[in-house]
């Protein structure tokens, strides 16, 4: 696996726990989840076009 690849993986993940984690608390803060959603679509993009760039013609 691309080492880029990897990071992105482990970021992608991060940023779901914490999203997860923020929906559960009691009174969620709006503006955290936006930012943490447009986060994650961030980096599933990154991963698309890495991927994209680096698979067999």
């Amino acid at each position: 696996m691309h080492p880029r690849m990897y990071r992105l993986i482990e970021a992608h993940s991060r940023i779901d726990h914490a999203l997860r984690e923020e929906q559960r608390r009691r009174r969620p803060d709006d503006v955290r989840l936006t930012r943490l959603k447009k986060l994650k679509l961030r980096v599933k993009d990154l991963m698309h076009r890495l991927a994209r760039k680096h698979a067999p013609a």
